[in-house]
């Protein structure tokens, strides 16, 4: 049990620890349980925590309620934020510093969910204070991009994600991941095709690059959306698909660690 990928830097890969196909050796597999979650719901987690057999990185962003507790009943398992304040502390009632996160146990954060993003009303500019102040923290930093169906439909999906990415990222490259997931495909069971995640992942990758020379060849880039056991093989086999950040199928272990299962066998 545990994540050996956090060592010297939680979500980076090391530039050229890639496979020939172009995808990374070691597939991160991270839960988002989004607003859910009580003491009680702890059990799922220690029955993902147990079922891990390695050969995959793992981890579950939780409710900011249930980080400590989870903590202490999974030490060496890797817990984290859904979000984090650009600020290390002050009036921000309601909001969560990096400090604050690291102190209950966390040792990563999710940033610019689009969720977050539509229910706040949060810019590219507040994402990527978000994640420089979770890096300079002391946590992992999970940036998300994506696109909604209209945009995907006018056929500017690749040009607003690429430009997402680029206004959001940080100076570092160092213990960041990036999350590509299509707003219209979050719950929603519907998932783009295996040629569009391919496209999308491709640009992602080249801006990546761009941004950071051979570091952004060593940044994880994971999809989300609507990923369940049923079709995680299929994503996971798509080049420059690093993982999954997996939002309702990581509620339950049941659903959660076949999904861990296929990234371990890609």
């Amino acid at each position: 049990m545990g994540w050996g990928g956090f060592r010297g830097g939680a979500l980076r890969r090391q530039a050229g620890e890639r496979k020939g196909d172009g995808m990374a050796s070691t597939k991160l597999v991270v839960g988002n349980w989004k607003m859910n979650g009580l003491a009680d719901d702890l059990v799922e987690a220690k029955t993902i925590a147990a079922g891990i057999e390695g050969g995959v990185d793992v981890a579950l962003c939780l409710p900011a309620t249930l980080i400590e507790r989870a903590a202490r009943a999974l030490p060496g398992f890797m817990t984290g934020g859904q979000d984090v304040h650009g600020a290390g502390s002050g009036a921000h009632t309601g909001d969560v510093s990096a400090a604050m996160l690291v102190d209950a146990g966390a040792r990563l954060t999710i940033v610019g969910h689009s969720e977050w993003r539509a229910d706040h009303q949060e810019t590219n500019a507040a994402v990527r204070a978000k994640a420089e102040a979770g890096l300079s923290g002391g946590l992992d930093v999970i940036l998300c991009v994506g696109e909604s169906l209209k945009v995907r439909e006018a056929g500017e999906a690749i040009a607003t994600v690429s430009t997402q990415l680029a206004e959001s990222l940080t100076a570092a490259s160092a213990r960041l991941t990036v999350a590509y997931e299509p707003i219209w495909a979050i719950g929603t069971g519907k998932v783009p095709s295996v040629e569009d995640i391919a496209a999308m992942h491709a640009a992602l990758r080249g801006r990546l690059v761009a941004s950071f020379g051979e570091a952004g060849a060593g940044v994880r880039i994971l999809y989300g959306g609507s990923v369940k056991a049923s079709n995680a093989a299929e994503i996971f086999a798509i080049p420059d698909v690093d993982g999954a950040l997996v939002g309702g199928a990581s509620l339950k272990a049941a659903d959660f660690l076949p999904i861990v299962e296929a990234a371990r066998d890609h």
